[in-house]
Formats: structure tokens, sequence, C-alpha cells
């Protein structure tokens, strides 16, 4: 397994920043796109190229998936917002295009990702270490009376160990599924059949290494990106005054208040989440340790006790959150790692459309 590339943001915005050939690239993908030469795209024109920024963000392809379905129409809407039915020109295209491109290197450069090789090499190495009869032996001892699961034995395996993630549908039909079939998995699977420890150990052996052996043959691609939160960005943002009380009056104005003009309590959260971004927080319920976190600040200055808010009143308790949080993942730094955008290592995969950077 080797890294292949890290992609921080830089490459792509110095290329959208490069008039001339952003200037290029936008005259070649318009003139490939205006199929009736027009000088203007139409809805259904432009789609190919929302497809394609799609499959790069690594979201299913369009018509998969009804929740993903409302990005590309999202995406689609940006481009004919005011009502222009009568198609886009080139320059409407290239702003937004460059606005879209823009978007996704600030998020690479918050949050890089690497594309890392899967080919088998450092599972071969781990079917053949004492690691690998520890690890089954847990799964086995794990199940208790119940049936040992070998999904769940290959669902613990991380990328560290040279297992793409398993829960991902194309691991899982193209290489998971033909390697325990090919094991006989069926036949440790019959609920009228015991097995013991040593048999499941092998069992256990033999699928992982069926695995490598087909990723040797067909490596994947995994997109890793890691974020830690350690209250670095809350302590820069907090420092900077201006910008921290222009964020908190804005918020302040768009939460709901009671008809004295005061806040109920129980949008303090909503306005935590909503200043979240400036901080440099996830979104409240997408990190569960951060999660837990908050809950345990929110206890402790008693920001769930009901009641109502003045806006200078607001304005203290979410800085006494932040400074709490702040000191909290100071000490204990929480790190959230991601493998995803799971896909075979074929040129056919790649969009000709966006740019390869």
């Amino acid at each position: 397994m080797a890294s292949d590339m890290t992609f921080d943001g830089s490459k792509l915005q110095d290329f959208v920043e490069n008039h001339g050939a952003f200037a290029k690239y936008v005259d070649e993908r318009f003139e490939a796109l205006d199929q009736d030469h027009n000088g203007r795209l139409s809805s259904q024109e432009l789609r190919p190229a929302v497809a394609a920024i799609g499959a790069a963000l690594g979201l299913p392809s369009q018509g998969s998936s009804p929740d993903d379905d409302i990005i590309y129409d999202q995406v689609l809407n940006e481009y004919f917002i005011g009502g222009k039915n009568d198609g886009i020109s080139k320059e409407d295209f290239r702003t937004v295009l460059s606005d879209i491109l823009l978007g996704v290197a600030d998020g690479l450069k918050r949050d890089p990702v690497s594309l890392i090789t899967i080919d088998g090499g450092l599972l071969h190495n781990y079917a053949r270490s004492p690691a690998l009869e520890f690890d089954a032996l847990a799964t086995f001892t794990e199940a208790d009376n119940s049936k040992p699961s070998l999904e769940k034995a290959l669902g613990n395996l991380t990328v560290e160990q040279g297992m793409p993630p398993s829960s991902d549908p194309w691991v899982m039909e193209k290489i998971v599924k033909p390697a325990a079939a090919s094991c006989g998995f069926h036949r440790l699977s019959n609920p009228q059949r015991s097995v013991s420890r040593e048999e499941f150990v092998e069992a256990f052996r033999n699928v992982v290494l069926e695995v490598a052996s087909r990723l040797e043959k067909l490596p994947v691609t995994v997109a890793h990106s890691e974020k830690i939160y350690d209250g670095k960005s809350i302590q820069k943002f907090v420092r900077k005054k201006d910008e921290l009380d222009q964020a908190l009056q804005m918020i302040w104005k768009s939460l709901p208040k009671d008809p004295r003009g005061t806040l109920p309590r129980e949008y303090l959260r909503v306005g935590l989440d909503m200043i979240g971004p400036a901080a440099g927080l996830p979104p409240l319920g997408s990190v569960e340790q951060m999660d837990r976190v908050v809950a345990e600040i929110f206890k402790m200055v008693e920001a769930d006790e009901g009641g109502v808010l003045k806006q200078n009143e607001f304005n203290k308790l979410v800085l006494e959150i932040l400074g709490s949080l702040m000191l909290q993942l100071e000490g204990n730094p929480i790190l959230v790692s991601s493998n995803a955008a799971v896909k075979p290592v074929v040129e056919s995969d790649k969009s000709d459309f966006l740019p390869q950077l």
C-alpha cells in the first residue's frame, strides 16, 4: 500500500487563478458540451458536467440515490439561478464553475485527502502474522454462544492493515463476497454446524489471503482523510474580536426570539452549530466524540436548564462554551479519520471533464 498523492487544494486553486489556463479549459469544456453550437448551454447539455463534478466529489451516479440527487439538482440550479430558461452563456458557465472548483479547493485546504493504492501486499503480510490469529480469536470469543462472523472479522480490518473498507458496496460485491464464496464460506455459515476456534482462525486466514490475491489483480484506491480537533482553530477565531463580534451579531439576528426579544435557551445549541464552521468545529451530530464533549460542557454551564437569554447573556455563554471546548480539546485532541470513495484503479474511471491535477 502506498500513498499515491495528497490533495490539499493548492494545485486546484492555482489552476483556477491562472486566467489563461482556466480560460482555455473553460473554452474546451464549453464547446464540448454545446452540442447545438448556439453559444448557450441548456439544462440538458449541462448535465454531463454536473455528473462529472459529482463523480469527482465521490457522489454516487445520478439517479442512484434520492439524497445525492438533491445535491446534483442544487448544482444545476446554481447555474440557472434567475430563471435563465434560454440557457447560460460561456461567462456564466465560467463563473459558476470557478466558484465550485474554488469551493472544493477550500474544503481540501481544511481537510486534505490522500489517495492510497491498496494492492494486497500488506494484507498478505497480515495474513501470515500472529496478529491475524489474535484478531480472529477475539471475534470468536465475542460471539459467545452465537455464530462467529467472518464478515465482522473482515469489517474490523483497517486500511492500515491493507484492507479497503468492506462496508463499501463495490468492495463487498467485487472483492469480499467472491473471496468468501471461493473459500467455502457458506459451509462455515451453516447454522446446524458448530465451528471450532481453530477452524474459524483458518477460515479467516483463507478469506484474507483470497481477498489479498484479488486485490493484487485488481488494486483499488481509497480516499483517506484525517482531521484533528485540538482547539487551535477555536483559539484563532476568538482572538479575532471583530470577526467574532460580527458572527455573534449575525447569529443572534437569525435566531427566533420571543415577543420580549429574548432567546429561549433551547436555541443555544443551534447558535453553537451556526458559529461552528468559523471556529473550525464539525456540525453537531457528525462526530460522536465531539458531541460527548459538547454535552458535558453544556451540562457544566447549565445550558439546558431552560429560561431565556438576552443578547449579552447569549454572547457570554457562547464564549464560555467555546473557551471550555478549546481547553478540553487542547488536553484531549479528537482525531477523526475516514476512508471513502473506493474505486478500482483503472484509467477509464478518470473524468475527462475535470482537470487532472
